[in-house]
């Protein structure tokens, strides 16, 4: 069976272990331990693969708890219809969420060419009027 460091996770995922450790203080993986005292986290094939699962969630934007959720269910039975209909819960309340994004974003950019637009006309009637110095010299 592969086992794996918190370093040599840390570097495969380019995240810290301190990040890993929080992981495993949420629940989300559970290394075994180690040598004197169990100071030393040894890494299974098993937390490898949720803790590829939990950054993907995060990249995806779902909370620690959704994800906490998603992982559980990739380790158990496929089948089962109560999971698979709260899976669609997640995804349909993530996509909500998204596209309420998507929403904010497009008004924020209209927004923000607006403003744009006003500046240029500004400069461009500001480089059209003689300044206030080129009169009096005038």
């Amino acid at each position: 069976m592969a086992t794996y460091t918190i370093t040599e996770l840390a570097r495969e995922f380019d995240i810290t272990p301190r990040a890993i450790r929080f992981y495993e203080d949420q629940g989300l993986i559970s290394p075994r331990r180690e040598g004197a005292g169990g100071r030393t986290r040894v890494y299974g094939a098993r937390d490898r693969t949720r803790l590829k699962l939990t950054l993907r969630g995060k990249r995806l934007g779902l909370t620690l708890s959704e994800i906490k959720d998603l992982v559980d269910m990739y380790e158990s039975p496929k089948d089962s219809a109560a999971q698979l209909k709260s899976f669609l819960a997640v995804l349909a309340r993530h996509r909500e969420s998204l596209e309420q994004q998507r929403e904010d974003i497009e008004i924020t950019l209209t927004e923000i060419a607006a403003h744009e637009a006003q500046c240029h006309r500004m400069l461009d009637e500001a480089k059209q009027k003689p300044s206030a110095r080129a009169r009096r010299a005038a």
